[in-house]
């Protein structure tokens, strides 16, 4: 029987090795998922341009939600509510889909050539492609409604990279996971929907009592929904120590995924 490395260098070199498959797989899904539609692709733009407008009607008309209590901004509300939802949706769209993955390919299985530890790779690089669009949604907004947006924003990705370690790693996680436990996928279903509500995504994190921000800042998406924030919207810095730490807690979580997932796939076949 073959074996999987799991050493950490084999996690960077099979996404080098596989680049061309990888980026075929998810230009396929991503027209896959538009197609015969008569907008085609250009569904992923009106999805969150209608969602923007619905959210700033909602919470800055109807609802008069301030971001904050000194400020009478009516889209401020709305503009930091959508950058949050943004980066969580990148996360629950990935996660959501990761216990299936292995069992949606089952003829990937059955080749012996095929690399099935990029899989979670297309699944991110879809959902990637729907938050770029959204972040342009975004900016185009803040152009539209406060002018040129802070330069701090061309930082994102200091953000954007370690949730893409930590994404990863629970991706392979809950990949192979899914094919020996088949109720993965309705109790990761349930968490995420919890976690939306336990992150500070339709809130500050300032919001919560004091006792209970210890709580929130253990939750590893309050970083990147929080910094996202302060890049974005309010044009501040993260903390670089704090940011440090979180790339190299992510890159952890990111390479025991990753062997776990090498360490179980060799019964994948005999399961399915």
């Amino acid at each position: 029987m073959q074996d999987f490395s799991i050493s950490p260098k084999e996690m960077f070199a099979s996404f080098w090795r596989n680049r061309s498959l990888i980026k075929a797989l998810i230009s396929r899904e991503v027209l896959g998922r538009y197609q015969g539609s008569v907008m085609g692709i250009l569904w992923s733009l009106v999805n969150p341009l209608l969602m923007l407008l619905v959210y700033t009607f909602v919470f800055s008309v109807i609802f008069k939600a301030r971001w904050s209590p000194t400020s009478e901004s009516k889209s401020e509300f709305a503009l930091a509510l959508f950058a949050g939802l943004i980066v969580f949706n990148l996360f629950a769209e990935c996660i959501n889909r990761a216990p299936g993955l292995i069992l949606a390919n089952v003829n990937y299985v059955k080749k012996v050539v095929f690399p099935l530890e990029v899989l979670p790779w297309v699944s991110l690089g879809s959902a990637l492609f729907h938050a770029t669009v959204g972040f342009a949604v975004w900016l185009g907004a803040y152009v539209i409604l406060l002018g040129m947006p802070h330069t701090t924003a061309l930082l994102l990705p200091i953000v954007i990279i370690p949730l893409i370690f930590f994404i990863m790693g629970l991706a392979w996680g809950l990949a192979s996971l899914g094919v020996y436990l088949r109720d993965t996928s309705q109790v990761v279903g349930v968490a995420t929907t919890m976690l939306m509500f336990l992150s500070p995504t339709f809130y500050p994190a300032t919001a919560l009592p004091e006792e209970y921000r210890g709580l929130l800042l253990a939750n590893p998406l309050t970083p990147a929904i929080e910094y996202t924030r302060a890049l974005l919207y309010w044009g501040n810095i993260p903390d670089i120590k704090l940011t440090i730490a979180y790339t190299i807690a992510a890159m952890l979580i990111s390479w025991v995924g990753f062997a776990w997932f090498q360490k179980t796939r060799k019964g994948f076949a005999d399961v399915i």
